[in-house]
This record gives structure tokens, C-alpha cells and sequence, in this order.
């Protein structure tokens, strides 16, 4: 069976997933035109997303989906920060995740046909990691959005794992909820690995699992508090990741793969 699983892929699943994709997006951007929120085309990202699950036989369990309950300590809004491993960890989290949120994403993402416009219309937040004042700029866009009550979802590695192993976080994700001061939750992704590792080009469907991490307050911390408290979200991640999946915690964390100068956040 394992050898016919990519053909499987090939010739079934990725043109259902392709045509999929393209019907929901056009339809999101149809209702683009009379709904300035974004809220009917996250709507529609939910169920494309849920659809994508179903259709990738990858059935999702979430684990603590208590800390999932907006609000959380009385805050309409929240950073949630997530491992990222594969690009299907984006249907992953808008099929599991039930609530409205925005995404916090790398500006080239905007330029691709119907992603692009989804993106665009949807109030997503781009984010140009070329300079750090570019990176800033983003960075100050997605606090704007959570202090006008929208959660934030962004991968706080930067980029996908060529591994499946975390990578050190930047620290986007912690300076965001401090200047907001609202809470940060750690979410692990387990599965989207070795369902889509990088550079591979079917899929191996197999159970997913989120893991809700316990909320980290940030009342009273300062933007000299980000580096610690993205070590903290990091260390929640990683926790959940190596006890549940298959892979091997390394003695130490890998480099950010994203491509910033190293002296950025």
C-alpha cells in the first residue's frame, strides 16, 4: 500500500486539493467584495481548510482546547505562535483554530495568483524579513491588528523545517504580544512533517495533533523582555513536539532557517 500511496497522490489527491484551492479562493474573493472585515473569507479559509484535511485522510485532534477560548484573561486578542513544519500546517491551523485570526506572512506570498488576493483582501499581515526596518514596519502592523481585538497567528522559526526539528524562534512573535500586552500561546503541530516534509511533493496521510499550550501572560513586560519570553514559548513548543511525534529531541535547538541577517529579530 505504502508504494501506491504517491501515485495515489499524484493522479487523485493533489488535483482535488488544486481544484479545491482554486474554487475556495475565488469564492473568498467573491465575498471580498462586500465584506471589508474578512471575516466571510475566513470563513470560507475554514472550510477549505477542513476540506483539505479531509480530502489528505489526515483527521486532526486538538489537545487543551480550553486554551483555545477566546478571551483569554480578558483579552479579546492573542499571539498565537506554532512550529512550522510543512506547508500544510496552514490548512492544519484554520481547520483546527475556532476562531477568527489573521496571519502574520512573508510578503512574497502575496504576489502568488489567487493566494495573493485572498491574502490581500483578507487583512493578513505581510512581513518583509529583507531588513530590519521593513521587519519592524510588519511586525507594528500585526500589534495595530491586536489591539483592534483580531488574534495574530504567525510561525515564529521563520520559515519551514527542512527536518521536522524546532528552530530557534525569532523573536516576532513575543515583541507582538508585549507591545499589545496580550497573552501568548504556544501551539505544537505534530504530524505535518511526514505528511508533507519539505522538497517532497506527495503527501503520506497519517493522524495530525495540535497541542494548546498553557497562555503566557505579558502584563507589565517591556520589549527587553521579548528574547526570555521567546525562549519560554519556544521550550512549551518543543516540550509537546518531542513527546508526541516520532522525532528526537537534539541536545541543542538548530538555527532559524529563515533567510534574515542574523542579527535581526
Amino acid at each position: 500500500m505504502s508504494k501506491l500511496l504517491p501515485w495515489l497522490s499524484y493522479l487523485v489527491l493533489i488535483p482535488i486539493l488544486a481544484v479545491v484551492t482554486v474554487v475556495c479562493g475565488l469564492l473568498a474573493m467573491l465575498c471580498s467584495l462586500w465584506d471589508k472585515s474578512g471575516r466571510q473569507q475566513h470563513a470560507v479559509a475554514h472550510a477549505w481548510a477542513r476540506m483539505v484535511l479531509a480530502i489528505s485522510m489526515s483527521p486532526m485532534k486538538v489537545v487543551n482546547p480550553q486554551n483555545l477560548k477566546l478571551p483569554l484573561d480578558g483579552h479579546p486578542a492573542a499571539v498565537f505562535a506554532c512550529n512550522h513544519l510543512s506547508y500544510m500546517d496552514t490548512p492544519a491551523l484554520f481547520g483546527a483554530l475556532p476562531f477568527q485570526f489573521r496571519i502574520l506572512a512573508n510578503h512574497y506570498l502575496f504576489r502568488y495568483p489567487v493566494i495573493g488576493p485572498y491574502l490581500r483582501r483578507s487583512g493578513q499581515v505581510p512581513i518583509d524579513q529583507s531588513s530590519m526596518r521593513s521587519m519592524v514596519a510588519g511586525l507594528m502592523r500585526g500589534v495595530a491588528t491586536l489591539k483592534a481585538g483580531m488574534p495574530i497567528l504567525l510561525f515564529p522559526d521563520g520559515s519551514r523545517s527542512s527536518d521536522g526539528h524546532i528552530r530557534r524562534f525569532l523573536s516576532g512573535a513575543a515583541f507582538m504580544a508585549i507591545k499589545a500586552q496580550v497573552p501568548l500561546v504556544p501551539l505544537a503541530l505534530i504530524g505535518t512533517y511526514e505528511l508533507l516534509p519539505m522538497h517532497t511533493y506527495h503527501l503520506s496521510p497519517r493522524p495530525l495533533m495540535l497541542v494548546a499550550c498553557e497562555p503566557i501572560s505579558t502584563t507589565g513586560m517591556v520589549a527587553r523582555d521579548a528574547d526570555a519570553l521567546t525562549t519560554r514559548c519556544m521550550e512549551a513548543i518543543a516540550a509537546e513536539y518531542y513527546a508526541r511525534s516520532v522525532m528526537q529531541r537534539p541536545a541543542e535547538f538548530p538555527e532559524s532557517q529563515a533567510k534574515i541577517p542574523s542579527n535581526q529579530l
